[in-house]
């Protein structure tokens, strides 16, 4: 199903199940926030179709104004999310819910480069599975050789995301 424990990095195939329990997800959240935010999207590996991926859900919310979004704060706590600030990345509310982790929560403005970046690599690869492939396969390569390092993980994986979105805005 889902759950990893912090710090560990380990890879699933993919499930139809994640659908189902980021659908479930959303509508506890968009009735905790309701008008607050603008819109609730599921992001992240477990949101592309074939994919291995960590087994967390990622969520991205969509907000006008970063700081109008703490009004957010409160309720999604009550749906059992532990807030951690901006978590390394500017004007990001970050949340993470479940021990072991089930999902994660990024919380950016509408017209940031943040949003449109966790959208357009989605996009991307779904619309592209040879890349979707290839970066399947560097996610295992990386899973084996850093089973316990998840910053040296994601550092792993970043130039090849940048490549991606580079490819994605030039229309490649």
């Amino acid at each position: 199903m889902i759950g990893l424990q912090r710090g560990v990095v380990k890879l699933v195939p993919y499930t139809v199940e994640w659908k189902r329990l980021f659908d479930e997800e959303k509508a506890l959240l968009q009735a905790a926030v309701g008008d607050l935010v603008l819109d609730i999207q599921h992001v992240g590996s477990t949101s592309i179709p074939g994919m291995m991926a960590k087994p967390l859900i990622d969520i991205g919310i969509a907000v006008r104004d970063f700081e109008e979004a703490r009004a957010c704060i409160e309720p999604i706590e009550k749906l059992g999310y532990e807030y951690r600030g901006e978590h390394g990345m500017s004007r990001r509310h970050y949340f993470m819910k479940g021990n072991p982790r089930t999902h994660h929560l990024h919380m950016v403005e509408v017209g940031s480069r943040d949003w449109k970046n966790m959208l357009l690599f989605r996009e991307y690869l779904i619309q592209h599975p040879e890349v979707a492939r290839a970066y399947g396969e560097l996610k295992m390569t990386l899973a084996q050789r850093f089973p316990e390092d998840r910053e040296a993980y994601l550092e792993g994986k970043a130039s090849f995301i940048e490549r991606v979105l580079r490819s994605a805005r030039s229309g490649a």
